[in-house]
């Protein structure tokens, strides 16, 4: 006999303003007590001196964190010039320090060499890999950690305004795998002054928006609250930056099991995808989400007139089968 999971099925997501110092997993583990779920997760972890932005997936939405995750960002940042920190924001000891400081049009003369498709070395003090180790476990224990710059995509970059002479406060728009802290650094060598962030706020990540979190505080509020579900949002939410294909109860019974849903024509397919020209173009091998009425089927491949299912939701079973019904 199954073990019965403990919680609710809760499927959506919650957006919550992550405040100073508490960790991305401490959030997930808040959420996921307020709501009393059985499954939760997050989509891109922020440092826990950033604030901001947490998109938290619950249940059958933490199938779409991948989807999510590889949407752009946008961040606004503060950065203070005369000192670079072993961690490049405010959590690491100094290393190197200038008595330079720039002016705005130097600042601003330096910012369109960050734009577009460029090579960006990510800080040290990072969740990425080095020989198997996470590189902030290898610079904690005093190793010297060597990561290769890599390409990343930068749509936005712009200076808000210079507080005074030591600080400037920028907005920021990055692709996947983009680091805020490495701008900064960057920027203050190009500029010969040195640089750290003092100050991380991430306002949009993917298809969601600050204007839809909801703070920590109310978290709690959240717990001893009927009706608490009503705060999240569905879990096609996530799917906002990815083609949806219309599909009827035949093909989404198909989906439903994993298995290939064939069209007359790869037009036909065309024609579902709302007959967009730029989707026309790019409909083999294009990633979309099997819409029944709304409600997530699958996301999948789109191969010619074949849509071939690569995760699949449990959020519909055909009349009379529970068997998969949250």
């Amino acid at each position: 006999m199954a073990r019965r999971k403990r919680g609710n099925p809760v499927n959506g997501w919650l957006i919550i303003d992550k405040p100073l110092v508490v960790g991305s997993t401490d959030v997930v583990s808040k959420a996921r007590w307020a709501l009393q779920a059985q499954k939760a997760g997050h989509a891109g972890t922020l440092d826990p001196l950033a604030t901001g932005l947490l998109a938290v997936a619950f249940g059958e939405a933490t199938k779409v964190v991948p989807y999510a995750m590889d949407g752009v960002k946008t961040y606004e940042f503060s950065a203070a010039w005369g000192a670079a920190t072993a961690t490049d924001d405010l959590e690491g000891p100094v290393i190197a320090r200038s008595d330079k400081r720039p002016t705005e049009a130097e600042i601003r003369a330096a910012l369109p060499a960050f734009r577009g498709e460029v090579m960006q070395r990510p800080p040290a003090y990072s969740a990425i890999k080095v020989d198997g180790e996470r590189a902030y476990d290898l610079a904690r224990k005093g190793e010297e950690v060597a990561i290769a710059a890599r390409p990343i995509r930068i749509e936005r970059l712009e200076l808000v305004d210079c507080a005074d002479p030591d600080h400037a406060s920028f907005i920021l728009t990055c692709g996947k795998g983009g680091y805020v802290r490495s701008v900064a650094r960057d920027l203050g060598e190009i500029l010969g002054c040195r640089a750290h962030v003092t100050r991380l706020r991430r306002v949009a990540a993917g298809p969601f928006r600050i204007d839809d979190a909801i703070s920590f505080e109310t978290l709690e509020n959240l717990r001893h609250k009927s009706g608490s579900e009503s705060a999240l949002l569905p879990v096609a939410a996530g799917l906002d930056d990815i083609p949806a294909l219309p599909v009827d109860h035949i093909a989404a019974t198909r989906l439903r099991q994993g298995q290939a849903v064939r069209f007359a024509s790869a037009a036909e397919v065309t024609d579902l995808l709302n007959s967009d020209a730029t989707l026309a173009n790019r409909a083999e091998g294009e990633t979309v989400w099997a819409s029944l009425e709304g409600t997530p089927i699958a996301v999948g491949v789109v191969t010619r007139d074949e849509l071939k299912p690569i995760r699949v939701f449990n959020l519909w079973a055909p009349e009379g089968d529970e068997t998969r019904r949250p």
